[in-house]
């Protein structure tokens, strides 16, 4: 095999740790890879790390012990996430996003590739030292910025439904109140989750919180621990909804019908100022 060049190198393996985001990667695969020591592929990690922390384009870090490697994950400095949730509240304090019902229209920004992975990238950052096992979500509106916030964290996706497939096998049931005194269903595959396992619960929006507590009461079924709640957009309370760690990427002020609707950045995240 022909020699590779050190900059050749350098870009394959930071293509290749960004590839695999939040996974421990152990030396020898960049060893075998590119038929290179372990002292070299040290050295490069080593030069990736510097210019990933010097330029804010995440977290590098050599991992010790037996099952050790490098693993990368990807963080959105705060002043960007600032910059970027800024943005997206006031576009969606347009006169024009109002809805029936006081929902806000939030479909076009949920497209957006580009804006639910930055999304994504700012929810996983309080939980990568979660152990967090998958991420869970409600169909279907949830569905991109929760993929997003997986793919962050290295973890699976697993969608909750209003009703059991029969291409999904044997599922769980459950009826939970929606929060506005009429009563919802939620479904999902007994295959799905293993008991033990623990889940970080995204959604899109959230005003009652009966979709968020639905899925609360569908992992007990499971006996999965919820280690915490994010959400893209939610309605600002006195009191948190549960005694879980909740984290709003944007909150609301509002109902869209006897009182405008005013959405801005959370207060979690504005409150971290400059840091990297």
């Amino acid at each position: 095999m022909e020699k590779v060049k050190r900059g050749e190198r350098l870009i394959a393996m930071t293509r290749m740790l960004v590839d695999a985001p939040n996974q421990i990667l152990p030396f020898q695969v960049f060893c075998d890879r590119f038929q290179t020591a372990k002292s070299t592929v040290s050295e490069d990690i080593a030069m990736i790390e510097k210019v990933v922390a010097g330029y804010h384009l995440g977290q590098l870090a050599t991992v010790t012990g037996a099952a050790g490697g490098v693993r990368f994950r990807p963080l959105l400095a705060w002043k960007e996430a600032q910059e970027l949730l800024l943005q997206v509240a006031q576009t969606l304090n347009a006169p024009d996003r109002i809805l029936p019902g006081g929902y806000l229209y939030l479909s076009d920004l949920l497209a957006s590739p580009v804006v639910t992975r930055k999304m994504g990238s700012i929810m996983a950052r309080p939980c990568y030292d979660l152990n967090v096992d998958f991420v869970l979500t409600m169909e279907t509106k949830g569905i991109p910025v929760a993929l997003m916030t997986a793919e962050a964290l290295g973890v699976p996706l697993v969608i909750a439904r209003r009703s059991s497939k029969v291409y999904e096998g044997s599922a769980v049931n459950i009826s939970y109140p929606d929060g506005t005194g009429g009563i919802e269903t939620m479904s999902l595959a007994r295959r799905a989750v293993a008991n033990g396992q623990r889940a970080l619960i995204v959604d899109d929006f959230m005003r009652h919180g009966g979709t968020a507590q639905g899925m609360i009461a569908l992992m007990k079924e499971f006996d999965t621990q919820v280690v915490g709640l994010a959400f893209m957009l939610a309605q600002q309370r006195e009191q948190p909804l549960t005694d879980l760690p909740e984290w709003p990427l944007m909150t609301f002020t509002g109902d869209g019908i006897t009182e405008p609707i005013v959405v801005s950045p959370a207060k979690w995240i504005m409150e971290q100022g400059d840091r990297p």
